[in-house]
């Protein structure tokens, strides 16, 4: 079982950036489809960034250039890096790894999850 660790999360204000990093051994190697999703309160969980196994990488539209996604085989973690943070942004955010399989929006289809790191961006 693959045990996930996010960090980085805090609070900082409109326009700030946060390096949100996930951990876990094995994570990085022997999972097909990588990504960042977040929860804000009252709402669903949604897709952040993904970074598939040809190393193809996709944002949702929120994103809008602001954030990248990365990742470091060696130390087995992924990374977040979020820039230009508006206060829409607050959310707890998770990392997620689905073992076999095209990287997909949809939150069912992932195997691991971490345990999440809260974003508060203030205005």
């Amino acid at each position: 079982q693959v045990q996930l660790v996010e960090s980085g999360g805090g609070s900082v204000q409109t326009g700030g950036s946060l390096r949100l990093s996930c951990a876990g051994s094995g994570y990085t190697y022997n999972t097909d489809c990588l990504g960042w999703f977040r929860q804000a309160p009252g709402k669903g969980r949604e897709g952040v960034a993904l970074y598939d196994r040809d190393s193809s990488t996709t944002y949702a539209d929120f994103v809008s250039g602001r954030f990248t996604i990365a990742l470091d085989k060696a130390k087995d973690t992924l990374y977040l890096q979020m820039n230009m943070l508006k206060p829409e942004d607050t959310a707890m955010y998770y990392c997620a790894g689905r073992k076999s399989g095209y990287c997909l929006w949809q939150t069912r289809v992932y195997d691991y999850w971490g345990q999440g790191t809260q974003v508060t961006v203030s205005s």
